[in-house]
């Protein structure tokens, strides 16, 4: 176990048992502490462009009194005495904020959900050799990218008695290969470098690559047999965040699966897919400390199974809670792969279009589940189960009803692992495992 991992838990514990103390006896509080120690190493042109290491923790703080919440957050030194002090402020500010608030009808009182401790321990590469492993490989190449390695952490305390600990290390390499302006995406992520997946992933992207240096194919809009490669895929499913599987935006109108959810539709029974915190992608336990069951079904083959409810949704429209956060969007989504094995994908297109990528997503027409979007990087038109070559940038438009319904017609063998990769105020956690998926008679616009 790292240094940081155990000096971050014994100040977190420290500073927490300060603040609980302070509490009188119409307040509760809950404590969130999102911490990483992070090697940041940016590439551009096959060389180190930047290189940082960050070390930071975060604590925010929920307090209740009298029906009313509030939350405020701040930075932590390290240093117990200067972090107690600023906390005592920090307090003080919440009270302050609290006394001048209404009433919250539906507010979900501080609780006691139990403790959790979870830690994943990695193998990483060590910081002296993330230049040589990562450059060596890509020797010839114009790489550019994004590597970021090491812990972190989250953590919830409560005035009820709760405690939740969880920490990882793991990494990601977030990159792309570039011949002038056609570049073609890859991504490498786990909790242990391997050299010989690492060299393959790489041999994958090269090989994308100089596929892109064939005639450019001017494809024209209209449907076509389609193949969304997983990172593709993920990116389609990853729409379902934005309210499709919120319980609350179904009961307030709002939901594109309104639909499923009402059984009025459903989906392929080829699509089964579960939050599984079993990956380690992300904590059990949501920001109110409440933990999600290990594997939480949401869609088996092809029918909905349950919505994500936070307690708050639970409370205001008499549902059942189900532990999600209060976004609720999945936190690790992961799809029950098919039988599409990778070498018969050219032959199973036949004659269509393979997406590696897809980018600017949004939904077109959210009664229909309608989403629009763009191709991205290593695109390709096929024929004859064959890759004939690139295509110019093509806008998409295609109901999830039919894409993920009618129209799907395999899913592959095999899954990747699509980490979340924001590195905005913090290193993000979460993520999804996902299949590519094959469909026909995907809908191209422009």
């Amino acid at each position: 176990m790292s240094h940081f991992i155990n000096t971050t838990r014994s100040h977190f514990d420290a500073v927490a048992s300060h603040v609980l103390g302070q509490l009188t006896s119409t307040e509760a509080i809950t404590l969130n502490l999102s911490a990483e120690d992070t090697l940041y190493v940016r590439f551009n042109a096959n060389r180190v462009r930047q290189n940082t290491d960050v070390q930071q923790m975060v604590l925010s703080l929920q307090l209740q009194s009298l029906g009313r919440t509030v939350q405020q957050s701040c930075t932590l030194s390290g240093s117990l005495q200067v972090d107690c002090a600023l906390l005592s402020n920090v307090l003080q500010a919440c009270r302050a904020e609290v006394s001048v608030l209404d009433v919250d009808p539906n507010q979900v009182p501080i609780a006691n959900h139990g403790n959790s401790d979870d830690c994943f321990t990695g193998a990483l590469l060590a910081p002296q050799d993330v230049v040589s492993s990562i450059l060596d490989s890509a020797q010839g190449c114009d790489l550019a990218g994004l590597y970021a390695g090491g812990v972190v952490i989250r953590a919830n305390r409560n005035s009820a008695g709760q405690s939740h600990w969880f920490a990882t290390e793991s990494f990601f390499l977030d990159y792309s290969l570039y011949d002038g302006p056609k570049a073609a995406k890859g991504g490498y992520a786990g909790a242990r470098w391997d050299t010989l997946a690492w060299a393959a992933n790489l041999a994958r992207t090269r090989d994308l690559l100089d596929k892109l240096k064939r005639p450019t194919v001017n494809v024209k809009p209209g449907q076509y047999r389609t193949y969304l490669a997983p990172r593709a895929f993920a990116d389609v499913l990853g729409m379902m965040g934005w309210n499709a599987l919120s319980a609350a935006a179904w009961k307030q109108g709002r939901s594109p699966f309104k639909k499923l959810v009402e059984r009025e539709a459903k989906f392929s029974p080829l699509l089964s897919f579960s939050e599984n915190f079993g990956l380690a992608l992300t904590p059990r336990f949501n920001s109110q400390g409440e933990v999600s069951e290990s594997l939480l079904p949401l869609m088996q083959a092809g029918e909905l199974r349950t919505l994500l409810v936070s307690s708050r949704t639970a409370k205001e429209y008499g549902l059942t809670g189900n532990a999600a956060d209060e976004g609720e969007a999945p936190r690790a989504l992961d799809v029950a792969c098919g039988t599409l094995a990778e070498a018969d994908i050219l032959k199973e297109i036949g004659t269509g279009l393979y997406l590696s990528n897809v980018h600017y997503l949004n939904w077109s027409d959210p009664v229909s589940a309608r989403v629009t979007g763009m191709t991205r990087y290593a695109c390709f038109w096929v024929e004859n189960g064959e890759i004939v070559g690139p295509i110019n940038d093509l806008r998409w438009d295609e109901s999830l009803y039919d894409a993920l319904g009618r129209k799907l017609l395999a899913l592959t063998d095999w899954a990747d692992i699509d980490p979340a990769c924001d590195t905005y105020y913090t290193r993000a956690l979460g993520g999804s495992r996902v299949p590519g998926a094959l469909i026909e008679g995907w809908t191209f616009t422009l």
